[in-house]
């Protein structure tokens, strides 16, 4: 009876991953749209249109839902990843940055700037807004490496720290300091580590919430930031994790190109080459791919996750910014 369940349990494992495909939703500032590229075909999917100044792209586990934050609108587009195409709009009392969603898809976190100042979080089995929690210039919000569905941090850029909120009490529960404006951030599965890009460095600094203290990793010289989309105090605006947390890619926005760190050992990689002005990046789930979006020549380069080779660069719309690799179900 045991063999016989396993064998049911290996079987359904295998189907449901036979049964999904990876592909990297590109949200491009400068325009109204979303790109959605195949990274193994390293070919154009569709676009989805969802209105003007697309900011953030996010979504639960089971990859049939994205979400879509647009600034000029203040909205949360609801994206059908199946069919690409949007199901549902949810306005938003301010201007929106990059959201994060917890893992079952029950609430979705979204930093507004004016008029609001605030972190909304919504329920999505209702779409109501069950909370607003005073924050000073937010810009994005995650949930702890891997997904969570109790806990989400936001950084407060104002005050040069990251918070974290438990959704069980719908507050704040920590506040993080950090040596400068935080731009995007890792926060680790147990909580123990943060890795945040900050305004004014080329590289990453490393938190270590155990020890109380924050060490950075400079890359090596840059050009002079010479960006249309990117500001010139961002000279490194993306950083992911590899599938097994070994290694951490940081893009160097001036430079037009992506350094691979390795955790373990403190080595960092020759620089591989991107497009101009690198700014968000995105790992597949199965560890073969990275997407980033190059926002001065609208389009969005494919790497070979292990090697950091380039092996496409697809066109997009106007200025990609924020990627996020999706595993979308077949049926």
């Amino acid at each position: 009876m045991i063999r016989t369940s396993l064998a049911i349990l290996a079987l359904c494992a295998a189907v449901t991953a036979a049964d999904a495909r990876t592909l990297l939703y590109v949200g491009n500032s400068l325009g109204d749209d979303v790109t959605v590229i195949d990274p193994a075909t390293q070919k154009v999917v569709t676009t989805i249109k969802v209105g003007k100044q697309v900011h953030g792209v996010c979504a639960p586990a089971d990859g049939k839902t994205a979400y879509v934050t647009v600034e000029a609108t203040h909205q949360l587009q609801i994206v059908d990843t199946r069919t690409n195409t949007v199901t549902g709009t949810i306005a938003l009392p301010g201007q929106p940055n990059e959201c994060a969603v917890t893992s079952d898809g029950h609430y979705v976190a979204v930093p507004l700037l004016a008029p609001a100042s605030s972190v909304v979080i919504y329920d999505l089995t209702t779409k109501v807004l069950v909370k607003a929690l005073p924050i000073r210039k937010p810009h994005n919000c995650f949930t702890p490496e891997g997904g969570s569905n109790t806990v989400i941090w936001c950084e407060e850029r104002d005050l040069f720290r990251i918070n974290r909120i438990d959704l069980k009490k719908m507050d704040y529960t920590d506040f993080i300091n950090v040596g400068g404006d935080p731009r995007p951030f890792i926060v680790m599965p147990d909580e123990k580590l943060i890795y945040t890009a900050l305004s004014g460095l080329h590289g990453v600094a490393t938190v270590d919430l155990v020890r109380k203290s924050e060490t950075e990793l400079a890359l090596p010289a840059m050009p002079l930031m010479n960006c249309k989309v990117e500001p010139s105090n961002t000279p490194t605006h993306g950083i992911a994790l590899t599938t097994d947390k070994k290694k951490l890619w940081i893009t160097s926005v001036s430079g037009s190109g992506v350094y691979i760190y390795d955790l373990a050992t403190g080595a960092v990689s020759a620089k591989m080459p991107t497009g101009p002005c690198p700014n968000w990046i995105s790992m597949s789930s199965d560890g073969k791919y990275a997407g980033v979006s190059n926002a001065d020549s609208d389009d969005a380069s494919i790497l070979d996750a292990h090697t950091g080779k380039e092996l496409a660069r697809i066109k997009t719309g106007l200025g990609p910014k924020r990627v996020l690799m999706i595993d979308v179900p077949n049926n």
